[in-house]
């Protein structure tokens, strides 16, 4: 083998790396008996990394170097016993399956080139998501007539939470579930719909909305208010939250969102000022004041 040859380069690397090996434990072992030597014959008994430390502190004596050698060696701690990970968790079951086929390009084998048999598939699931689907609902009633008396019937329509309106009734609790559910703004929702929809609906509709699903859902707000009096011992909490006065509109004012409740219910109330008591709106006494939240 010649001088360049990378085995024999490799051979004196490692020869090299071990007789500096052996050279810096003698010289560490050197070191050590000096300091021995320096702190006296009660340092015999420290670790090197002991020994270290008082290096480090040059106003170290012999009398703190003895109590140290004292002291009883820190027990070792075991190591940390590392937990296996535990893996991806499954898909929830209840969502459904779609599968996608994926055939092989080729039939035959890339080998010898006989046809080759299906034995089995492998098997990978992901999360996937279908964007929302808007579209136009038509209804249509059918109209009969009398050939006799010339009269004409016609189904009544199906009631809905805005008459009349332009949305159908999955759309507006679409709206109020992310408003109040998902903190989406009526601002970001009007967004959503003209990108996705090419619908442009404006904020006060969508307000309008809100509020009207806000007035059906006032009989289940009585009946919370009354269970929620009935209770010996009531918790109140107030957020604040600009609002809009009807005869002063433009104009935001400063209300509190008072939120009163006791286990296991809740029941939010609206007051205008700081010295109105939350428990004389919970008790149904300020309906004079009727207040429209300012749209986000």
């Amino acid at each position: 083998m010649t001088a360049s040859d990378p085995q024999l380069r490799i051979e004196n690397l490692e020869r090299e790396l071990k007789w500096a090996q052996l050279k810096i434990q003698s010289l560490e072992e050197r070191w050590r008996r000096h300091l021995i030597q320096f702190y006296g014959p009660k340092s015999e008994t420290l670790s090197n990394l002991q020994l270290e430390l008082l290096e480090e502190e040059p106003s170290a004596t012999r009398d703190e170097v003895e109590a140290e050698s004292r002291r009883e060696p820190l027990p070792q701690q075991p190591p940390r016993e590392r937990k296996p990970h535990p893996g991806r968790k499954p898909l929830p079951e209840n969502l459904p399956r779609i599968v996608q086929m994926i055939a092989c390009a080729d039939a035959n084998c890339k080998t010898c080139g006989a046809e080759t048999s299906v034995i089995g598939y492998d098997e990978s699931e992901v999360l996937d998501h279908e964007p929302a689907r808007w579209f136009v609902r038509v209804t249509k009633r059918e109209k009969r007539a009398c050939g006799q008396c010339s009269s004409v019937t016609m189904p009544e329509l199906t009631p809905r939470i805005i008459e009349r309106g332009l949305a159908s009734d999955t759309v507006v609790i679409h709206t109020v579930v992310a408003k109040y559910c998902d903190h989406l703004p009526l601002y970001r929702q009007q967004a959503i719909l003209e990108r996705e929809a090419g619908v442009e609906i404006s904020r006060a509709t969508l307000d309008g909305w809100v509020m009207r699903v806000g007035e059906l859902l006032e009989p289940i707000v009585k009946t919370m208010r009354r269970d929620l009096l009935a209770e010996p011992y009531l918790q109140a909490d107030e957020t604040t939250v600009p609002v809009q006065m009807h005869d002063q509109r433009g104009s935001d004012h400063q209300a509190y969102l008072w939120q009163g409740f006791c286990k296991p219910m809740a029941i939010r109330a609206t007051t205008v000022s700081a010295g109105r008591r939350w428990c004389t709106s919970v008790a149904g006494r300020t309906h004079d004041e009727s207040l429209s939240t300012r749209s986000r």
